[in-house]
């Protein structure tokens, strides 16, 4: 009996040795030489699902093992979603807590100053952060605006030109938010300036973004809002092209005589006094804050020198004289 029993503590110590030594190689790196891949967690997956196709990856040696990892750690339920830099280099303990920590792969996208809604959906889609319809659908509904605080109708002029790295697999709503969030970081700074002046949010943004897409001169900036707020107070129609483009629906790049004549376009600034409606772009942090911080000057007018500068004048004579020399085929700006 004595015998037996000394045989089977045998047997016993070593099927534990066996186990024990199942479960440090299940624990271990699935192929220290492994390549870092982007692995993706898709919403509603269970821990079941990620550590079976983590197993069928060649990312860990054994789903079992994975699962039951999480489950110990009490981790089964704090799966992130998103796309993950994972190695098989890597323990099936360092992978839990990469995806659990929501390290997500992100992308590096830019948005320049003066891009209007549409053109930011593209770049994002371009980017593969958004889809492109979604993201315009979301932007242009009121309720977005109102839901991220700020002023008008829809999102554009709102989407702050920046460079971001974003993560895919976010909501258009989401993402909207991160860019929404941005501006409102910068406006907390131009906020006391323009209420000092009575300005609201929208008016500021809506002449900011005209100025954005009038000039591509930084230091003229303020100038070009000198001439827009001169020519508000003085009850003048602000005669630019950008917002009459804006309002045109698949604009083929020229800008025709009924264009200016339309009266039905309502961001026809030829025909209709005052600001238009909305933004018309994503101004930067300069177009925002020469907007309150204009150069302090008489002029009411200025035109293209066709180097991306501008003559600026006080009197229409010398616009008109400025215009001849500059503008002779063309014509002009405000």
């Amino acid at each position: 009996m004595t015998r037996w029993l000394l045989a089977l503590a045998v047997l016993a110590a070593i099927a534990a040795g066996v186990l024990l030594a199942g479960l440090r190689w299940a624990l271990s790196p699935a192929d220290p030489a492994g390549r870092e891949v982007v692995f993706v967690v898709e919403p509603g997956q269970s821990v079941t699902s990620v550590a079976s196709r983590l197993e069928a990856e060649g990312l860990v040696r054994d789903a079992r093992v994975m699962r039951g990892l999480a489950r110990w750690r009490g981790l089964e339920n704090r799966l992130q979603v998103g796309e993950f830099a994972l190695s098989a280099a890597l323990t099936p303990e360092q992978i839990l807590d990469t995806i659990v920590s929501g390290k997500v792969v992100v992308y590096e996208v830019t948005l320049p100053e003066g891009y209007t809604l549409i053109q930011i959906a593209a770049r994002l889609a371009e980017a593969g952060l958004v889809e492109r319809e979604a993201f315009v659908a979301v932007a242009r509904d009121p309720a977005t605006a109102s839901e991220l605080g700020v002023e008008g109708d829809s999102l554009e002029g709102y989407l702050y030109p920046e460079t971001y790295r974003l993560p895919k697999g976010r909501s258009a709503l989401e993402t909207a938010r991160v860019l929404v969030a941005q501006f409102l970081a910068v406006w907390s700074e131009v906020l006391p300036l323009a209420s000092a002046q009575g300005l609201s949010m929208q008016k500021v943004v809506t002449l900011a973004s005209i100025i954005e897409k009038e000039t591509g001169a930084p230091d003229e900036r303020p100038l070009i809002a000198s001439v827009f707020l001169n020519r508000i107070e003085r009850g003048m129609r602000l005669e630019t092209d950008p917002t009459v483009i804006y309002g045109i629906e698949n604009f083929d790049g020229n800008l025709r005589r009924r264009h200016l004549e339309d009266e039905g376009n309502p961001y026809n600034t030829y025909r209709i006094p005052g600001l238009p409606p909305g933004p018309i772009a994503s101004p930067g942090r300069a177009a925002l804050f020469s907007v309150v911080q204009p150069a302090e000057s008489k002029f009411l007018f200025f035109v293209s020198r066709n180097d991306g500068t501008h003559i600026f004048s006080e009197t229409y004579r010398d616009h008109a004289a400025a215009v001849e020399r500059y503008q002779r085929r063309g014509r002009s700006s405000p």
